[in-house]
């Protein structure tokens, strides 16, 4: 049996005579959390647990915020993805504080700090348990450029992610030698990279929109619609149908990697492309965080303390190592990064079967303190920023698309 398996008080008797305590949790995406679940449950046979899951962040966290207002219909534990904690923290009323129910294991030592921080409120709630981060690395098809007669392995592409500079670069001499086809997969993914690497992302820490008066984010958009106007974009909208066959299709040769991404890859490329992917621990400008979520537990629970159990156990460092070999979640827990068994980890899908536990612990040392996300971050990301973007990609002049981001923002943010 796991260390945590049998966890915290309370979880070997059931809370009435009325039957076993039913949890519901929600999570988007790929947590990797369904082979962890059964086993809570053979371990606890008086909760079962049901998993809702949706594909996508956004309608998870519209549909949050609308049962958050309706003041009904919410799991037992919601995960919130860090681009829209922000949000939620506004709200911090409607959660429960995690270190007043939660277990005593589950104490800021277990995380990194910048992650347990980031989940409290202005009033020093803790509203969510961190589950993965997302340092950034680069995957890349090494059959493609192999074909372009360009550098494959992973020690020469180096030097084609060094900056942002050298990878559009690189992009522009892939669509010549390939016969026109895409470098990477869309505007938009590498844009929400760029971004992340600011000091200041679209709002500062007054909450006050930056667009206009921020000079990096600007030079980011006209890099990347620079990029589109010479054919480097696949032109697809990410986690669409299209998407995901352009994996199998082999749509495009590059695509920013934080970690979350390599189960995302080998998913939906599919067992005939093993090999095909690869993968670096170099990314253009350094690196940086993208993604990483929390598990919170709403007051609208009718069993908060179980649900904060449950939450602590599949945020334990044990359960988040096997939530990372299961999906490519990269943990975010202290003694799970200093894990022998994470820096072992492989992926055989992946051309060379590199050590990506290890490679990923390395990019996640080069985050420094994550930007600060305010009230409509991933709104304007997801809603505003995407379209814009995908409208330069079908023609739109790209100093229009840029008006259209920083109109669309203003609605956001007020």
């Amino acid at each position: 049996m796991l260390a945590g398996a049998c966890g915290s008080s309370g979880s070997g008797e059931p809370a009435d005579s009325g039957g076993p305590i039913e949890l519901t949790i929600a999570t988007f995406g790929e947590f990797g959390y369904e082979e962890l679940l059964r086993e809570y449950q053979a371990n606890h046979p008086n909760i079962k647990v049901t998993e809702r899951k949706t594909g996508k962040a956004g309608p998870h966290h519209q549909n949050l915020i609308a049962k958050l207002g309706a003041g009904s219909g919410l799991a037992d534990i919601e995960a919130i993805e860090e681009g829209h904690l922000s949000n939620v923290l506004d709200k911090a009323a409607r959660f429960n504080d995690l270190t007043q129910i939660g277990p005593a294991d589950a104490g800021a030592d277990r995380w990194l700090p910048w992650k347990y921080e980031a989940a409290k409120s202005k009033d020093g709630k803790l509203i969510g348990y961190g589950t993965d981060s997302g340092p950034l690395a680069m995957c890349y098809r090494k059959d493609l450029l192999e074909a372009a007669n360009m550098p494959s392995d992973p020690q020469s592409v180096k030097a084609l992610f060094a900056t942002w500079e050298s990878y559009f670069q690189a992009g522009q001499e892939y669509v010549q030698k390939s016969g026109g086809k895409p470098w990477f997969d869309s505007a938009a993914q590498n844009f929400n990279a760029m971004v992340n690497q600011q000091e200041v992302g679209y709002l500062d820490r007054n909450d006050k929109l930056t667009l206009e008066n921020n000079p990096g984010i600007k030079k980011a958009w006209d890099q990347v619609t620079a990029a589109v106007a010479q054919g480097q974009s696949a032109k697809l909208t990410a986690f669409s149908n299209e998407w995901n066959s352009g994996f199998k299709q082999g749509a495009f040769a590059t695509k920013a990697c934080p970690a979350w991404m390599i189960g995302v890859i080998k998913e939906q490329s599919g067992p005939e492309n093993a090999g095909k992917w690869a993968v670096t621990d170099a990314f253009p400008g350094g690196g940086g965080n993208w993604g990483g979520s929390y598990l919170s537990v709403p007051t609208q629970s009718k069993h908060p303390k179980e649900a904060a159990e449950l939450a602590a156990w599949l945020t334990a460092p044990e359960q988040q190592l096997r939530a990372f070999e299961a999906k490519g979640t990269f943990p975010s827990q202290v003694k799970a990064l200093e894990s022998p068994r994470l820096a072992a980890q492989t992926e055989p899908f992946f051309a060379g079967e590199p050590r990506i536990g290890e490679l990923f612990a390395a990019q996640a040392r080069k985050i420094a303190q994550p930007q600060y996300k305010g009230p409509g971050d991933g709104q304007i990301q997801e809603n505003v920023t995407a379209p814009a973007l995908q409208a330069v990609e079908q023609g739109t002049a790209p100093a229009q698309g840029w008006q259209q981001l920083v109109d669309g923002a203003k609605k956001i943010v007020g």
